[in-house]
């Protein structure tokens, strides 16, 4: 696992937390490390065989907690926290941010109130007139939000 792949991780974990309302301090914590992760010019595996977390810990914004999800991440793929927060809030529901028209207070009311999760969720929602119900999206943003899913 490169050092690009990590940090999209942490960079999709925030954009969940976001989405869910969580702390704002915790999910900016994790999006500047991701950043530092991603430019880091060491891969972290490396760093990680040679000295563990301490080594992680160099890293600016790798505390000691984003240093031990590293390490569980390159070993077994995910780490606890990310495997709690996809089973209660699906990870499909980032894929929302990705239509223009949608950012993350949007994609948390369509998760919460209509229960969209996902892009197929979305398509259909939208080609049953669901935008219209939505406070806070008007007549441009439902265009952009239908161009977007075309």
């Amino acid at each position: 696992m490169n050092n690009e792949t990590i940090a999209r991780r942490f960079h999709r974990l925030a954009a969940l937390m976001e989405i869910r309302g969580d702390d704002p301090f915790r999910l900016r914590s994790y999006r500047n490390a991701a950043e530092a992760i991603e430019v880091w010019p060491t891969p972290l595996k490396e760093i990680a065989d040679a000295d563990g977390v301490a080594g992680l810990q160099t890293i600016p914004g790798v505390g000691k907690a984003i240093a031990g999800k590293v390490i569980e991440l390159l070993e077994r793929g995910s780490f606890d926290a990310w495997d709690r927060l996809t089973a209660e809030t699906p990870e499909s529901i980032l894929d929302l941010l990705e239509i223009q028209g949608i950012g993350p207070k949007t994609a948390a009311l369509l998760h919460q109130k209509f229960k969209v999760s996902s892009l197929g969720d979305l398509k259909t929602f939208v080609h049953g007139g669901g935008l219209d119900l939505v406070d806070g999206i008007g007549p441009k943003t439902a265009e952009r939000i239908k161009e977007s899913l075309e």
